[in-house]
């Protein structure tokens, strides 16, 4: 008898159990998606709300269907380059405001957009109020073993920052780029334009390494660096020009080898200019020798088409993409500018296969300051605009938010068809949800399908808004 008591109280139990965990699952099925929307015109930024999804199921629509079986490329990560001008301001912040301004910008929480890649300059970049590498020497003295290197100015600002963001976030993937090698490396001794010399191929490449081991002892991880930023574009103070021959050249004869026997693990990424240009990496991929020490290629927008991307990726499909920097021209224009660069690079861009996309700079303050004296930007609008500890959210800090907060590290793009007028992309993250970022490119308010997993949602999104879906 007691035997029977016993199989009947684990039979109920067990019964019990499938009861809770069959309507867990219907709970979750039958659960509104969250859903984020910048409407410009209406004012609205950023806002989580739900008055875009419409109860009654439209007939007729168009529909976006997304398809989670279909994967493309994984997901680095969406951020910014975080200048020394960048770091400047943040660090002359006050220390509580500070803290709350990072943790907005690099935590997921609540209202948080966190932010998980960033880009920073190797040296100085024209974003930076003076002009430095870390291995400046005396006129006609050179130091081919770089036993002088130093990252003395960025110890003041860049790197204390970084550590701020590294204790919210320490995850974050970061990207070194150099705008110039030391100037007694180069044809013209001059810290804007000019070429590297050959024979000092091996000592910049040590210097990279340097670079790379310094950072490291800081408790900062450069995941990767690109060759050159801009090689093409020797105008900006600093910078350098380096065809892509030169930067093959390199590649194969130091950089890679002196990576390797030094068992440096940072990816080696070329190009990062303009999408005018695909015939850049592609040339270098064609060589062989450079090619195998190679893990992709970063582009620019300020010229060519994004979707010349999609050509160099199914020319080297093993080799990966990187979007690395589009700027806003200051004042800035909130419809406008997140209207373009939503639909061509958020959207655009990991449609074309991109696993980073980031924007052209972090912050700076209401005169577009620091940047340097003959060829720095004096019209590059930050993402914030910090004065003191006033802080203002410029159209880049949203453009990011809509993926950064959702589309974590890790994530994969996922198929969804294109609708006109209704440029889309989606992603699946490591937790298994699904990512929708919709961006309304019609004349007036469109109403629409989503059409996921056997199940349809109705939304009504604002003409030049941005909704992000989480399924």
């Amino acid at each position: 008898m007691r035997t029977k008591i016993i199989l009947s109280a684990l039979i109920i139990m067990l019964m019990s159990q499938h009861y809770v965990f069959v309507n867990a699952q219907k709970v979750q099925k039958d659960t509104k998606p969250e859903i984020w929307i910048t409407s410009p015109l209406n004012s609205v930024f950023f806002s989580n709300q739900s008055s875009v999804l419409n109860s009654e199921k439209g007939k007729d629509l168009p529909v976006i269907l997304i398809n989670d079986t279909k994967i493309y490329q994984t997901i680095d990560g969406f951020g910014y380059t975080l200048t020394g001008g960048s770091a400047l301001h943040l660090h002359n912040m006050g220390k509580a405001n500070r803290a709350a301004l990072l943790k907005e910008l690099f935590d997921t929480d609540a209202n948080n957009i966190g932010v998980s890649y960033l880009r920073i300059s190797v040296g100085a970049s024209d974003l930076d109020e003076k002009v430095f590498s870390y291995n400046d020497l005396p006129a006609g003295e050179t130091d081919v073993e770089i036993s002088k290197f130093d990252l003395g100015y960025d110890k003041l600002y860049l790197i204390p920052v970084l550590k701020e963001i590294l204790a919210i976030n320490p995850k974050i993937m970061i990207l070194g780029s150099p705008w110039s090698a030391p100037v007694w490396m180069k044809t013209n001794k001059d810290t804007r334009g000019g070429s590297l010399k050959p024979e000092y191929y091996d000592a910049y490449a040590k210097y990279f390494v340097k670079y790379i081991n310094s950072m490291m002892a800081e408790g900062i991880i450069i995941d990767a660096i690109t060759v050159q930023n801009e090689p093409l574009h020797p105008g900006n103070n600093p910078s350098m020009f380096m065809p892509d021959t030169a930067q093959a050249n390199f590649i194969k004869k130091s950089l890679g080898p002196i990576f390797a026997s030094n068992n440096i693990k940072t990816k080696i990424i070329v190009y990062d200019h303009n999408a005018d240009r695909p015939d850049y990496p592609l040339t270098i991929y064609k060589d062989a020798e450079a090619s195998k020490y190679i893990d992709g290629a970063a582009f620019h927008l300020y010229g060519g088409k994004i979707d010349a991307l999609t050509a160099v990726h199914n020319a080297f499909p093993d080799k990966n993409l990187y979007f690395t920097e589009q700027w806003v021209g200051a004042p800035g224009n909130m419809v406008g500018d997140i209207s373009w660069h939503v639909k061509t690079l958020i959207i655009g861009g990991t449609r074309n296969w991109c696993k980073t996309v980031l924007e052209w700079n972090l912050a700076n303050n209401s005169e577009n300051k620091p940047h340097t004296d003959r060829g720095g930007c004096d019209r590059c609008l930050g993402a914030v605009t910090i004065d003191g500890n006033d802080v203002k959210r410029n159209p880049a800090y949203y453009i990011i938010a809509h993926a950064s907060k959702f589309v974590r590290p890790g994530s994969v793009r996922i198929e969804s068809n294109l609708v006109e007028g209704l440029p889309n992309v989606a992603f699946k993250t490591p937790e298994g949800k699904i990512v929708l970022i919709v961006f309304n490119d019609g004349a007036s308010s469109t109403q629409f399908n989503i059409s996921i997993e056997n199940k349809k949602y109705t939304v009504t999104l604002d003409k030049r808004a941005v909704g992000t879906f989480v399924f």
